[in-house]
């Protein structure tokens, strides 16, 4: 950031010049800057990581007021909200590949939900996953893992969601958009208080 005086001929001066720099203020000082367009990069590692946040996010609303009491503790000693304590701790218990858990600290030995098998079906550059939940027990949610090769090792690294799956019924995801190719499909189950197992159940369609 480079402070200016007068820019562009007048007392102030504000957005971008042929894409390539910035002017603004900041605290009543001119300042310009070079122009930088965002990137939204997509790896494996990335791709998981975003999949386990984007579900806590919209989980932690969900949670009573006694479990989100839980994390009062964690976020006093690092003055942080209980949202961020919960955010924090699970993501970097899903980094580890261990399960997030609605309580803190995570037990993470109740009893999983059953399923009954998934299947796969192709349409028009997706493919839709349904996967049953036949009987509750602690469940809370299915992380859903992909790879173009059968028989591979489920990873954070190739979760592409985490969805709710708690009460018996029918979940489905639709993974778009994809290119043609033939796509393999596996599970991880984890129950309210941390543990994760891999629910061995593959399925796979082709896109075509």
């Amino acid at each position: 950031m480079v402070k200016v005086y007068g820019p562009m001929m007048s007392m102030n001066a504000s957005g971008k010049l042929a894409d390539a720099v910035v002017f603004s203020s900041w605290k009543g000082r001119n300042y310009v800057r070079q122009l930088v367009t965002p990137s939204n990069p997509k790896s494996a590692g990335q791709t998981g990581v975003r999949a386990m946040f984007k579900f806590l996010a919209q989980n932690w609303a969900g949670l009573s007021s006694s479990h989100q009491a839980t994390w009062d503790a964690r976020a006093a000693e690092t003055s942080i909200s209980p949202f961020n304590a919960f955010m924090g701790y699970n993501q970097a218990r899903w980094r580890n590949f261990t399960g997030p858990s609605w309580d803190y600290p995570a037990a993470a030995e109740l009893q999983q939900c059953t399923f009954a098998a998934a299947s796969a079906t192709a349409g028009v550059r997706q493919i839709t996953i349904a996967k049953e939940v036949t009987a509750q027990n602690n469940g809370w949610a299915l992380g859903i893992h992909r790879d173009l090769e059968t028989a591979f090792t489920p990873t954070f690294a190739n979760c592409i969601a985490v969805i709710f799956a708690q009460a018996p019924a029918v979940y489905t995801y639709v993974d778009t958009p994809l290119v043609p190719d033939q796509y393999f499909y596996n599970f991880s189950a984890f129950t309210l208080d941390g543990l994760r197992e891999l629910e061995d159940d593959e399925c796979d369609d082709t896109v075509v």
